[in-house]
């Protein structure tokens, strides 16, 4: 008689409770995108280019149609998402999300899906890169959609799912947490009103970029597409000049409001709620602000001594470029890849710096290399003095066990996983190269 089969452990699968209320999830998500296309719709309607609006017009009923198919058979009762279980629904969130929204780039642009996939990714993750050229004479929908990617992959859907999560009791900071890197203290009795705080402070935000660029002279439509991507730290622009093709007062509204996306979002909310310092006292939020000063006002001193350009102009382009870069949003004014060895290396280790945890930037966070410096301090005084007791404190708080490991792996992971990527690049450049030269030698013509 054959022993009985072990029951498989529950770290390799979910239960149906569990995939149905993620499912559930994933379609109020899609039903959100589906919604949202109506507003390139109503763009394309603006400037009479109807021809592509057949194009969002579809991308949005398929969205919708497969949205509503998850949502129609109802939240499952008393069901509990699990920590990992957030991990994972954040992770298919982007997947799910950028396979739809990825429809009208492919149908608009006729290009590969796999293309479309990455410029999706691109602006839901905010990264910022993209493959599309000639944006300048793009259609108008298109580029309303790609900034409007950003602009959602900010803290939009974030903060509409800890608005709308805890009223399906499931929780909502937890979800912020995964996406965000943020450890702090809960700012509200309540995580749906925090959602209800986030999403009024990222709208409030939006405008006020808006309006601030407007005041530049930049056109509306352009104004509205640089106010979502700033905020949300993203980088995509209308055109290939990026920012470059506008004035100085638009290159340092940008800087503020990128500065302003870059600061935990968190401490907006405790600011609103009386807490008038929060933000003030905040040791990530005062090393991450005097960071950024003092690299801005070095690299500006020695750009100008190194170039023909007036002090003023060398302080504006090499601030844009070092919070464009540290904030990881990826705007240009310049390309600092033509101002020599130097500058090239001090770029390349700014943007793992990131902006704040909390924040809708990238990066590794502000945050970790000021515990790493606390925990380096600490080491070095227990050292010197190996009868001392000394507490490692960062931002008034002592600092666990659990913290220190989870940096120090996230930090490992990080890094092994951008030196796995920087070989297979590396590799794949190379092996293209040898093969261009040897097409080139044994087919070149005598």
């Amino acid at each position: 008689m054959s022993a009985p089969l072990s029951p498989v452990p529950s770290t390799f699968y979910m239960a149906l409770p569990t995939l149905r209320i993620i499912g559930f999830i994933l379609g109020i998500f899609l039903i959100t995108l589906a919604v949202s296309m109506i507003i390139p719709m109503l763009t394309l309607l603006a400037y009479e280019r109807t021809d592509d609006l057949q194009a969002f017009i579809w991308g949005s009923l398929i969205t919708f149609s497969c949205g509503f198919a998850l949502v129609a058979p109802g939240k499952p009762a008393n069901t509990h998402l699990r920590p990992r279980d957030m991990y994972f629904l954040t992770t298919i969130s982007w997947v799910v999300v950028c396979c739809f929204a990825a429809l009208p780039l492919m149908l608009i642009q006729h290009i590969s899906y796999s293309d479309a996939f990455f410029e999706t990714m691109s602006g839901i993750t905010t990264t910022g890169a993209t493959v599309l050229s000639g944006l300048d004479s793009a259609s108008p929908g298109l580029l309303m959609w790609r900034s409007l990617l950003h602009w959602l992959g900010g803290i939009g859907f974030i903060g509409m799912a800890i608005a709308i999560l805890p009223l399906l009791r499931v929780g909502g900071m937890r979800l912020f947490q995964t996406e965000s890197s943020d450890w702090s203290e809960k700012v509200m009795p309540r995580s749906h009103v925090a959602g209800q705080y986030l999403l009024v402070i990222y709208v409030t935000f939006t405008i006020a970029a808006f309006i601030a660029f407007l005041l530049t002279g930049m056109g509306a439509f352009d104004a509205i597409n640089h106010a979502m991507s700033t905020v949300a730290t993203g980088g995509f622009s209308t055109s290939d000049a990026s920012m470059g093709k506008f004035g100085p007062s638009a290159h340092w509204v940008a800087v503020f409001f990128m500065i302003v996306g870059s600061l935990p979002f968190t401490l907006y909310v405790m600011t609103l709620r009386g807490h008038r310092t929060a933000l003030f006292r905040d040791q990530q939020v005062r090393g991450f602000v005097l960071m950024l000063a003092i690299t801005s006002v070095l690299f500006s001193g020695w750009y100008w001594l190194n170039n023909d350009v007036p002090a003023l102009d060398a302080l504006r382009i090499v601030t844009f470029s070092v919070v464009s870069v540290v904030t990881t949003t990826g705007f240009a004014v310049d390309d600092y890849t033509q101002w020599g060895g130097f500058a090239v290396m001090a770029f390349f280790y700014l943007t793992f710096i990131g902006g704040c945890s909390g924040s809708t930037s990238g990066g590794l966070k502000m945050f970790r290399f000021q515990v790493a410096y606390s925990l380096l301090r600490a080491n070095f005084k227990q050292l010197i003095h190996p009868r001392a007791v000394i507490r490692q404190q960062y931002n008034g708080h002592n600092l666990d066990e659990e913290i220190v490991r989870s940096i120090l792996t996230f930090s490992f992971f990080i890094t092994i996983a951008n030196r796995i990527v920087y070989s297979f690049l590396s590799s794949r450049f190379w092996f293209m190269n040898r093969c261009k030269t040897w097409t080139n030698h044994f087919c070149h013509d005598p």
